[in-house]
């Protein structure tokens, strides 16, 4: 029978109803997926409506996978970085949940803590073993929702677990049913779902959990996991690998509501954050993020970049106190001891930076030339230079500017002469480095001490 589409409000024809595909042999997509060379992109020219939700958030995994790839995070640490969370979530909850494991006793102190600071976001959930024990122990926790890994390719259900996709889904569904006995809202980590056969077992699957949300009358959620980093945005591509044709596909198809998806990326291809941002358009509410974007291998999607991403996208912060970023960079990099990359985007400490001299020329000008918004106001990093062969005498102007906090030389001073003959006389004697700030203070009193009074 027909049914109206409130979002888009028309009439639609009723859906197709996927049905399991429980094949002998697995589907492993080796015209795409050929292990011995790069990973192909396909297209068949389908195009799916862009459909956003009204409401759309980012949610944490920075003491979960951000934690498997990295030396675990001390106790006071956790609970330092989750305060952090909560300031840059503001008061809406835009960083909406926040992920632990509960595997040991270290685990469970730390959430304890968390849970002792009353937040009311980010949520505070698990990520737990398939077992009904573990539930239970979620349940005494007083977690609401907990994550269940659920892989659904068959280079896991064949390969890795040794089932069919028949036993597969039965396996899933009974332990998405403990669940659901202790009144434990499950997050179904469908693991690998950019290989994974999307009419023949991620739908079908998809729609069973539909069924049971609706018999159960408890939210289960589905995270998409683009595990390996496979997924693209580009228009017209096709499945497995399509992040539109994925979301649209558990939206339309499995009736799954915006609210109830959510995109975990990896950044194997460079593609994390654009993929969050196209799930996010294509009906997917949650996008899973980690501090700095730390996670296995190359990464999970920045969770930082998702901030800005959100402000392009809305055209507002909706509260979030973009400011806290630069307090998150300072402290990895001064307490837990992280060595950010220098021209990471928005944290790293070259990123506003200029080394080139015409550039620096231009930010005397007007610093909206060569910097890509007020990064002073919004993230409290004000714009730089450095100084090396290439600066010259604006560059030098521009630095002992920044460092007094106010105009006092421009690039025509006579007095910033002999500094630019001292660096010019390095660089012809070999130096390679750029000039730090204390050898630049240095350079400046030598020459003229009566700029920095």
């Amino acid at each position: 029978m027909l049914k109206f589409n409130n979002h888009f409000n028309t009439l639609d024809e009723p859906l197709y109803h996927y049905q399991l595909q429980d094949v002998k042999e697995p589907n492993l997509y080796r015209d795409i997926y050929n292990y011995e060379e790069i990973p192909k992109v396909t297209f068949n020219r389908r195009r799916v409506p862009m459909c956003v939700p009204d409401e759309i958030w980012i949610t944490d995994t920075t003491f979960r996978d951000g934690q498997q790839s990295r030396a675990p995070y001390s106790i006071e640490q956790i609970v330092d970085l989750f305060k952090l969370l909560h300031k840059l979530g503001g008061p809406k909850g835009i960083i909406r949940q926040s992920e632990f494991f509960l595997y040991s006793e270290k685990d469970r102190q730390a959430v304890r803590k968390c849970q002792e600071l009353g937040f009311e976001f980010p949520e505070i959930t698990g990520w737990i073993r398939a077992k009904k024990e573990d539930f239970l122990l979620a349940k005494e926790m007083g977690f609401k929702e907990c994550g269940i890994l659920v892989s659904c390719s068959d280079y896991h259900i064949f390969k890795k677990l040794g089932l069919s996709r028949k036993q597969a889904l039965e396996k899933y569904l009974g332990i998405i049913k403990d669940a659901l006995s202790v009144g434990i809202k499950p997050r179904c980590h469908m693991e690998d779902i950019t290989r994974a056969d999307f009419y023949g077992f991620v739908v079908p699957f998809a729609s069973e959990l539909k069924k049971l949300m609706d018999e159960s009358g408890i939210d289960i959620k589905i995270r998409a996991c683009d595990t390996m980093g496979y997924g693209v945005p580009y228009v017209g591509a096709s499945l497995p690998r399509s992040v539109s044709g994925i979301i649209h596909g558990l939206h339309f198809h499995a009736e799954i509501p915006s609210a109830l998806i959510e995109w975990h990326g990896h950044n194997d291809f460079y593609k994390a954050v654009t993929n969050s941002a196209y799930a996010w358009l294509y009906g997917a509410s949650g996008v899973n993020c980690s501090l700095l974007g730390i996670g296995e291998r190359t990464g999970n999607t920045p969770l930082e970049a998702m901030v800005i991403e959100y402000a392009q996208l809305r055209g507002t912060t909706d509260g979030m106190d973009t400011r806290v970023i630069t307090e998150i960079a300072d402290y990895y990099q001064k307490v837990i001891g992280y060595k950010i990359p220098s021209k990471t985007p928005f944290v790293g400490k070259d990123f506003n930076t200029t080394l080139a001299g015409v550039h620096a020329d231009g930010l005397m000008k007007d610093e909206e030339i060569y910097n890509i918004f007020d990064t002073e106001k919004i993230l409290n990093r004000p714009p730089r230079v450095s100084i090396n062969n290439a600066s010259g005498i604006a560059g030098i102007a521009h630095w002992i500017n920044l460092f007094m906090g106010k105009e006092v030389v421009g690039k025509n001073d006579s007095r910033l002469l002999p500094i630019k003959e001292h660096i010019d006389k390095e660089y012809a004697n070999g130096r390679v480095t750029k000039y730090g700030d204390e050898e630049l203070e240095y350079l400046v009193n030598k020459y003229a001490p009566q700029l920095l009074k």
